[in-house]
């Protein structure tokens, strides 16, 4: 017969079990988040597939610890739905010529579906880029887009700019890299409020420099990034307070890198001058 000691002691020989097996659980997905953060997180959008980091998606990206990472219930969407509308295909076959007025103020007004977002477009520093979307966006070519991509760990942004939405999609041309000595990337990070461009550029490689398309990212929170993709604008704060929602519905891949939570769709962009 057990005795109330030998019962006491087995009682916690288990607990200590399940202890070290919750700690070793733990300390998996930690690893996984710190590969992540370290191997994938980079904003590299090719000409016509995104690319990452090497070895840092390998397969279907599933695991058993994958799964465990992800969150088991999807946060409420705080979004409203789209308004009626679709996404024009168009192509273009090389980039705009260069009309915009150097001197001038551009802003860029993003209208979606979790609120307004409102850029302070950089014209002196970055004609090219502010050129381009005063071009496309006149065109329609942001309306109905969705915004797809959010990173929640090591680097905090929301991608958009993309009409297939899915990280895949251009307008046909590419713009040169600009303004990549500004004195706001300092000690490679890119400072919450920052509006900048995703390209292909490869930097072991040192391959694929002015490789810029429609695409690009909202910093929401600063973010250690080398200086490789052109910051062309501010995020107002009333903006600031919209990516602060998206970020907090979280992304859908449990790894902190994947598509939103939020529904997030330009409904209507607009350039103005002044």
């Amino acid at each position: 017969m057990v005795s109330n000691e030998q019962r006491r002691r087995q009682l916690a020989r288990e607990k200590f079990a399940r202890q070290q097996e919750r700690r070793e659980t733990a300390r998996r997905r930690s690893r996984m988040r710190n590969a992540v953060v370290a191997g994938a997180l980079a904003v590299v959008v090719a000409g016509g597939a995104v690319s990452y980091a090497a070895g840092a998606f390998d397969g279907d990206g599933s695991s058993k610890d994958d799964a465990a990472a992800r969150p088991t219930s999807t946060p409420k969407d705080p979004c409203a739905k789209a308004a009626p509308g679709k996404v024009k295909p168009l192509s273009f076959k090389k980039e705009p010529a260069l009309t915009i007025d150097r001197s001038a103020d551009y802003t860029m007004d993003l209208k979606t579906t979790c609120g307004d977002i409102g850029l302070q477009l950089d014209a002196a520093k970055a004609p090219h880029t502010v050129n381009s979307f005063n071009f496309l966006v006149n065109k329609g070519y942001l309306d109905h887009t969705k915004c797809h991509r959010l990173t929640t760990g090591g680097i905090y942004v929301l991608q958009c700019g993309d009409p297939r939405g899915n990280g895949q999609g251009g307008p046909g041309y590419s713009i040169p890299d600009e303004n990549l000595k500004d004195k706001r990337l300092k000690g490679k990070v890119y400072p919450a409020g920052t509006v900048a461009m995703a390209n292909q550029y490869n930097a072991s490689k040192k391959q694929g420099r002015n490789s810029g398309g429609s695409q690009f990212f909202l910093v929401y929170q600063d973010s250690q990034l080398p200086p490789d993709y052109t910051p062309f604008g501010t995020i107002s704060d009333s903006g600031m307070k919209v990516l602060k929602k998206i970020a907090a519905a979280g992304e859908s891949s449990g790894r902190g890198d994947g598509a939103p939570n939020a529904t997030v769709v330009i409904d209507k962009a607009t350039v103005t001058k002044s």
